[in-house]
């Protein structure tokens, strides 16, 4: 199999949407080749393991702390870690994938995951176990920007691409989705440990599957490493996303939380400034004059925001509330899991007809009536009306909605570009769930004013979801706004 390179622009124009699945005559609208879909398979599985790895361990933490002793800030820190390594080289990952080669970087990415698991899952003690969840998010934040520029590399621009990158969305985020009953199960089968073991032989199926399916290719030209910009933008997100964790233990206001976001802002600052002076910047700042990319990425921070936030609070309340065990929790959310696959997948269907613009703003207006219906849950709701239905409509339209901004992100830019706009728009996703599981938390416990009975619990959670709902609306207005008009009639 031959990689095609994507073309930077298949349509009229960087504003427009009419290239994104119109189903014109072309080559790129024929059926893609068996062997196209086995490189969206194989990219598709290294995306889940890493965006499925931010959120399994949480149903093992309390075993973890039993067995290794940590204390609960160090119980934190093995979910925060892996999330502050994984936004923080998500840029640099992109880029390297750009300049050393898409499937080189999946291996190394995929190497260093997998080797990291087994460390962690063999830790004897807790600092082991953050270092090896520090070395996972590494390995997550080089793998994950070459998964979606693989796809957009063999998969020809037109319905199939856009069908391709709708496979890759639901799978990330059906990976997400099914943390919580995946670590559920193992926990209750085997042990903790096995949460992380488990991406041991998953990582060697898969790595001997991309070894053998995947196409090198590159758009380096001789370019080399913008070192001062990849040490900026790294430290300035990493700090973002530590002082964005700190709130959890110390608030908003405090100086170990204000000062670490303070300081990420002046070092994404330095870089920004870094960056226009630069001759081979490692992210050349005109990718934002590209409307497309620019309104699909803040868009896509908004929806971020909640994606964690979700799920957390969604397994917070089944289990502390309604009493639902680890592994029942997880499997409660099951339909909800399958309903954001069913979304992402509708949505390259409906983009030919509608355009990106209306099915991302759907999408988003489907969540918030989802979002809607959650906050008015109960001490003693049951589980159809407080989890089932309204957590099948929050995700059904974050699939629906999250979708066209995939699309819109990775489709209007230079091929030489392509690892970087599959990182920024990695990276977007990832430091809005950051940033918003940290606003939503101190919501919720503002409104529990200290206490821990269901009552007082219950609405906590209620207060986020209601957040959640403000924060979408606002997001689909941003969308109505910004996003590019389709510029054909549906």
């Amino acid at each position: 199999m031959t990689a095609m390179p994507p073309s930077p622009r298949t349509g009229p124009g960087p504003d427009t949407d009419a290239d994104v699945g119109t189903g014109r005559a072309s080559a790129s609208s024929l059926p893609a080749p068996r062997s196209l879909w086995l490189v969206v398979l194989v990219t598709c599985a290294g995306q889940f393991l890493v965006v499925l790895d931010v959120s399994v361990v949480n149903v093992a933490l309390p075993s973890m702390r039993e067995s290794l002793g940590l204390t609960a800030p160090g119980l934190q820190w093995v979910v925060n870690v892996y999330s502050i390594a994984f936004a923080g080289f998500m840029l640099l990952g992109g880029r390297a994938a750009d300049l050393f080669g898409r499937k080189r970087m999946f291996l190394v990415g995929l190497a260093l995951f997998t080797v990291a698991s087994a460390a962690g899952g063999l830790a004897q003690e807790g600092g082991q176990l953050l270092a090896a969840r520090a070395f996972q998010g590494l390995g997550a934040a080089v793998l994950s920007p070459a998964t979606l520029t693989l796809v957009t590399s063999a998969v020809p621009a037109g319905p199939a691409r856009t069908r391709a990158v709708g496979t890759w969305s639901a799978i990330g985020a059906a990976g997400g989705a099914a943390g919580g009953f995946v670590g559920g199960v193992i926990v209750d089968l085997l042990s903790w440990r096995w949460v992380l073991l488990v991406n041991v032989p998953v990582g060697v199926l898969v790595f001997a599957g991309a070894y053998a399916w995947l196409t090198e290719s590159r758009a380096g030209g001789g370019r080399r490493l913008d070192l001062p910009g990849a040490v900026l933008v790294t430290a300035g997100l990493a700090t973002l996303a530590y002082g964005s964790v700190q709130t959890e233990e110390s608030g908003w206001t405090a100086p170990a939380t204000l000062g670490p976001l303070a300081a990420g802002l002046l070092l994404l600052a330095a870089f920004v400034a870094v960056e226009a002076r630069t001759a081979e910047p490692l992210m050349p700042l005109r990718i934002f004059r590209t409307r497309a990319v620019s309104a699909a990425n803040t868009a896509m921070l908004l929806c971020g925001l909640l994606s964690f936030g979700t799920w957390f609070f969604m397994t917070l309340y089944a289990q502390n509330v309604l009493g639902y065990p680890p592994m029942i929790a997880g499997l409660a959310f099951a339909p909800s899991s399958v309903s954001i696959v069913v979304g992402s997948k509708l949505a390259p269907r409906l983009l030919p007809r509608f355009g990106t613009r209306r099915v991302a703003v759907l999408g988003v207006l489907t969540a918030a009536a989802g979002y809607v219906w959650q906050s008015t849950m109960t001490v003693d709701g049951t589980y159809v009306t407080a989890i089932l239905l309204p957590g099948i409509l929050i995700m059904f339209g974050m699939g629906l909605g999250t979708t066209p901004l995939a699309v819109l992100a990775t489709g209007h830019v230079p091929a030489a570009d392509a690892g970087l706009a599959s990182g920024l728009i990695n990276t977007s996703r990832t430091m809005g769930g950051a940033l918003g599981l940290a606003a939503l938390s101190t919501v919720a416990a503002w409104a529990t004013a200290g206490s821990t009975t269901p009552e007082a619990l219950t609405a906590g959670y209620a207060t986020a979801f209601r957040v959640a709902v403000c924060v979408l609306l606002a997001t689909a207005l941003v969308m109505t706004l910004w996003l590019p008009k389709p510029d054909h009639k549906p």
